[in-house]
């Protein structure tokens, strides 16, 4: 499914980054999946390890949206498998990738489902990355902020409102 405008949007209103704004709140739950036209970065330590032109979104209600990126768009010279797995209930079981730079190691910063559930099926081989332990992820041009917390790997731009779920005294929302 390509994004269209509009489409998990709560309002006509336009932000800042040309996108229109939505509610964390209107997000479906079981979540969906859409495809975005938008360019996704991410950089660590000065080495870009994602540059894609397009990707996968997940809008899941409470949650800012987890981008996911084609693997041929990924620097696998910078990532190395991990032993840590979790299972999503939605999308099934990911397994977790460190981010190599240099002499720097930084453990489980991104995950991909190898074997996604039926519903999540496009997003197989697919990697999303934690903003939360990277230096820099971007939506086109706009440097995201990481969800608070380190449950969920959701990225906020100035599009998508909350309030999130992640922070202190928010998983049992």
């Amino acid at each position: 499914m390509r994004y269209q405008r509009g489409m998990a949007s709560s309002s006509d209103a336009i932000a800042d980054n040309g996108k229109p704004i939505e509610s964390v709140w209107d997000y479906p739950r079981p979540p969906r999946l859409e495809s975005v036209p938008w360019r996704i970065r991410v950089v660590h330590n000065g080495e870009t390890i994602v540059d894609a032109p397009e990707a996968y979104r997940v809008l899941e209600t409470s949650q800012p949206p987890a981008y996911y990126v084609d693997p041929r768009y990924v620097n696998h010279a910078l990532l190395a498998p991990s032993d840590a797995t979790t299972l999503c209930e939605w999308k099934g079981r990911a397994s977790y990738v460190d981010v190599i730079v240099g002499d720097q190691r930084v453990p489980e910063a991104g995950w991909r489902y190898d074997r996604p559930s039926e519903a999540f099926a496009d997003l197989m081989g697919h990697y999303a990355f934690y903003a939360q332990k990277l230096d820099r992820c971007l939506v086109d041009d706009e440097e995201v902020q990481a969800n608070e917390g380190m449950f969920y790997g959701g990225w906020i731009t100035a599009n998508v409102t909350g309030p999130f779920k992640g922070g202190p005294g928010t998983l049992g929302w």
